[in-house]
Parts: C-alpha cells; sequence; structure tokens
C-alpha cells in the first residue's frame, strides 16, 4: 500500500508543494511572512465581493434543496439506518467544524467588536456597540458558515454513500467538468493543499490559545519556541488517536469535547449574569435574523476601510479552505441521514449551539466591561490569545476553569487534527474509507510542520493569508458543486412517501371493489 501511495499522483503533487512552502518559511521567515501580508491585502481587496456573493448563493440553494422533493433522498441506502446516534453525531460536526475556533473567539471576537465597532459611526465600548458586537459575532459564527460545510458534504455523502463512488472532489464535479486524469488529479490537489491550508490555520489558532492560556495560568511566556513545543505535543497526541481509527479515537474524543465545553458553557452561564445573558442572546438573535441579508453582501467600497476584509471575508474563506476536510468529515459521520434532515442538522444545530456560547461568554465578558468596567476589551485589544482567560479573571475558581479549558483547547486541536489526517489520506488514497497508517502519518507531520511555519513567519496575519489564498480557487469549485449536484439529482429516483404508498394502496383497494361489481 505505501508503493501505491508513491505513486498516487495527488499523494505525490500536493505534498511536495506543501513541503515546499514549510522549507520556504523555514528558510526565510521574514520575506515569506512579507510575501503573505502582500496576498492577504491583493485578495481581500479584489476579491472579498466574490466570497460574499458565492456562500449566499449556497445558502439559498440549501435552504431550496431542503424544502424541495428531493429532501427526502437519504444518504445511503433506502431506509438505512443513521450511523451513529444523535448526539454523538452532533458531537463530532461540532468538535470538527470549528470547536476550537469558536473556543478562540467566543470572548475575542466580540470584545473586539465592542473595543473597535464595525460601523464608524458607533461610540466604542457603549451599549450600542456592546449590541452590534453580539450580533456580527452570531452573524459570523451562524449558518453561513456551515452552508459551505454542507454543500461539500452533501455531493460527497451522495456519492459515497446512495451511488457506491469514493468521495473524492472530483469525483463530485464529473457531471461539470468531466473524468480527464489531468482534470481530476489537479482538482484533488486543491482540494488538498486548500484543506491543509485551512486545519493549519485553526492549528496554529488553537496553539496561540493554548500558549496564551499557559501563560496566564503558569507565566511560561508566549514566544515562538513555547508555540512550537505546543505543536510537537499535539502531532504525538492525534497520531496516536489517528491508530484508534474514526469509531474509537475521534468518537471518544469528540464525546469528551462536547461534555468539557458544556461543563464550561453551564460554569459560565450559572456564575455569570445569567438574566443578561439571555436577553443578549434573544436580542443578538433578533439582530442576526434582522440583518442577515444586508451583513451577507455587505461591502465598503463608499466609506473604505478594511473591517469587512478583515473579519467577514477571513471568515469565509477559512469557511471555505476547511470545507473540503469538514465537508468530507461530515459526510462520513452523516451516513444514512436523509438530505433534508442533513441540512437542518448542519445547518441548525451546530449554529445555534456557537450563538449560544458566543451568547455566555461574550455576553459576560461584555457585562464585566460595561458594569464593573473590567478592562477585558482593552486586553484583549493588546494580546487576542488572552481573551478567554481574562474573563476567568472575572469568575470564581479561576484557575480550574483556566485548566480545564486548555484541556478542551487541547482535546478540541487533537480531535481536528486527528480527523483531518484520516480525510487527508482518503483524499490522496483514491476516496479510500481505510487509508493506510503511511499517508496519515505523512499528512500528519506535514500538517504539524506548515502550522509551525505559519507562526513562525508570520504569526496570526499569516495564517489567515494561507486561508485566503488557499480558498479562491475553490470557491469556484463550490459553485460548480451546486450545478453538478442539481444534474446528479435530476437522473435519482424519489423515494416512495408513506403517505403516496398509502393513498396507491386505497386506490388499489377501490378498483379491486369497482372490478368485483
Amino acid at each position: 500500500m505505501k508503493n501505491y501511495v508513491w505513486k498516487n499522483n495527488v499523494f505525490l503533487v500536493s505534498a511536495i508543494i506543501v513541503m515546499m512552502l514549510v522549507l520556504l518559511g523555514a528558510v526565510l521567515p521574514n520575506r515569506f511572512g512579507e510575501i503573505a501580508g502582500r496576498l492577504f491585502r491583493f485578495t481581500t481587496y479584489n476579491f472579498g465581493w466574490f466570497y460574499l456573493i458565492s456562500v449566499f448563493i449556497i445558502i439559498i440553494f440549501l435552504i431550496a434543496l431542503a424544502i424541495s422533493k428531493y429532501g427526502t433522498i437519504r444518504l445511503g441506502e433506502e431506509g438505512e439506518k443513521p450511523q451513529f446516534p444523535f448526539f454523538t453525531w452532533i458531537g463530532m460536526l461540532f468538535s470538527a467544524g470549528f470547536g476550537v475556533g469558536l473556543v478562540f473567539w467566543g470572548v475575542a471576537e466580540p470584545m473586539s467588536h465592542f473595543f473597535t465597532t464595525p460601523f464608524s459611526g458607533t461610540e466604542t465600548q457603549t451599549e450600542a456597540a456592546a449590541r452590534i458586537a453580539m450580533g456580527y459575532a452570531f452573524f459570523h459564527w451562524g449558518v453561513s458558515q456551515w452552508s459551505v460545510f454542507a454543500i461539500v458534504g452533501l455531493v460527497i455523502g451522495f456519492l459515497q454513500f446512495r451511488k457506491k463512488k469514493n468521495g473524492l472532489v472530483s469525483t463530485a464535479l464529473e457531471p461539470v467538468m468531466g473524468r480527464r486524469p489531468l482534470v481530476k488529479s489537479s482538482i484533488d490537489s486543491l482540494a488538498v493543499i486548500a484543506t491543509v491550508m485551512g486545519i493549519a490555520t485553526s492549528i496554529g489558532l488553537g496553539v496561540l490559545q493554548m500558549s496564551g492560556g499557559l501563560n496566564s495560568v503558569f507565566r511560561t511566556g508566549n514566544a515562538t519556541s513555547t508555540h512550537l513545543v505546543i505543536i510537537l505535543v499535539i502531532f504525538i497526541a492525534y497520531m496516536l488517536s489517528s491508530i484508534t481509527g474514526l469509531d474509537k479515537g475521534i468518537r471518544y474524543l469528540s464525546n469528551l469535547n462536547l461534555g468539557l465545553a458544556l461543563v464550561l458553557l453551564l460554569f459560565v452561564f450559572i456564575m455569570g449574569p445569567t438574566v443578561f445573558i439571555l436577553e443578549t442572546f434573544t436580542l443578538a438573535l433578533g439582530d442576526y435574523f434582522a440583518n442577515f441579508i444586508q451583513y451577507s453582501l455587505r461591502m465598503q467600497p463608499y466609506v473604505g476601510g478594511t473591517w469587512i476584509r478583515d473579519w467577514t471575508i477571513f471568515y469565509w474563506a477559512w469557511a471555505i479552505a476547511w470545507s473540503p476536510y469538514v465537508g468530507a468529515f461530515v459526510a462520513r459521520v452523516s451516513r444514512g441521514r436523509t438530505i433534508r434532515e442533513y441540512i437542518l442538522g448542519v445547518m441548525i444545530i451546530p449554529p445555534a449551539i456557537a450563538c449560544l456560547w458566543i451568547a455566555v461568554f461574550g455576553g459576560t465578558a461584555l457585562w464585566f466591561d460595561l458594569r464593573n468596567n473590567a478592562g477585558i476589551a482593552t486586553a484583549v485589544n493588546a494580546d487576542l490569545t488572552s481573551a478567554l482567560f481574562q474573563l476567568y479573571q472575572q469568575l470564581p475558581l479561576t484557575f480550574i476553569l483556566s485548566l480545564l479549558s486548555i484541556l478542551l483547547i487541547l482535546t478540541f486541536l487533537v480531535t481536528s487534527a486527528d480527523s483531518a489526517t484520516y480525510i487527508l489520506a482518503s483524499m490522496t488514497t483514491m476516496g479510500s474509507l481505510n487509508p493506510p497508517q503511511f499517508a496519515k502519518f505523512v499528512w500528519g507531520v506535514l500538517m504539524s510542520a506548515i502550522a509551525g511555519t505559519l507562526l513562525y513567519a508570520g504569526g496570526l496575519e499569516a495564517l489567515q493569508t494561507a486561508s485566503l489564498i488557499a480558498a479562491l480557487p475553490f470557491t469556484i469549485l463550490l459553485l460548480l458543486f451546486i450545478i453538478s449536484f442539481v444534474k446528479l439529482l435530476r437522473n435519482e429516483p424519489l423515494p416512495i412517501r408513506k403517505a403516496d404508498l398509502r393513498r396507491f394502496l386505497r386506490l388499489s383497494e377501490a378498483a379491486k371493489k369497482r372490478d368485483k361489481k
């Protein structure tokens, strides 16, 4: 099997490109960081509009599909039951999709918007700024991100479990792009590179926050050497986990993640300003729905500024770069569910959990700043990685909360990286559901290496740039996914509904009675 991997063009091309980026960043870190900054500005300025329109189109398509007659089609054989129980399914979605990112940004984002508002006319660090901050945070972690994951997972799951084909991105695009080997290899290589960059961004963010947490608790410092040690620990942990396979390692870690997250959520909810949190959640939810279209298509051509580019466009690009991995993983754990159940589950439940998390943690931080002048927003503006731990300074059991959060970040990182090694290995071995350990090991090494290189060369900005650049060409493929899936559905026989079956039986009985007469 190892020889087969080395003869695989997708594996070789994508691995070599990632390895070259690692070497370039390690040998010329300053130059690498400078180029990353230029590419970030070029991409966001020239193609930001494209990201926004594309994600909005995907949302409209998925909603229409869920309520259409095709919603009853199952991602699997007719009558097949879901592979994983509902709670485990949601835990796996949450952990793989954005667990570590949400822990990082749950306090950091609303406090950042509170300190520097999305609208220039709003006074900072006021009640009005707090309301806008929460509404925008809900928007960024809501339906839009998950629509990107959902479209990729839907097409791959449909092909893999209903049509009995491999789960490669190129296979999903065959109705549009054809079956030429060069085209298919290029598409799959692009998907692999985008996935590596998206995962590297998430690993890097988690490492930065773990380092900030360790510094807050143990005064370990926040140097690059600390980041690299954390990456090494994570690498060892997720490679050990990957050996146990999907049904054991990832499944158990996902349940642990969700359990730990719920413990922290309930503690902050009870010990924090509970009524304020509930009111904040309700108001922000209303603002989210009221401003959804405006925020989805908001640009700044008249007033200028970089806020949309630094936040919304980065988030959408990050989600798109993640989408080959998260989509493939979501498809893998959603076998047996109908299209309607899949879309509603993926686009509603994880975003709802995310909004609740932001309301509890971000809302509590806002309350302390507004009522007690705690200075959390100022501290977050100086160091994003300290956001969660600045909040804990205002709550009882600070030390225990900090330790549990560091553990949660670690397990989220291990779960995400573990899942990613599986998906990358699968993508580079013709969509195998049981990829070889050798392929997992190679991608585990390269993922850690690129994350470390980006942190070493340019920190947070380099991490953001990696997602943006990788996502740009893949955004075009996402739009082609829609066309491809429509073509696939046109040739798919619809399942017989129970109501139609009962009606058919009634008509048959009536016909028999008429014949007897």
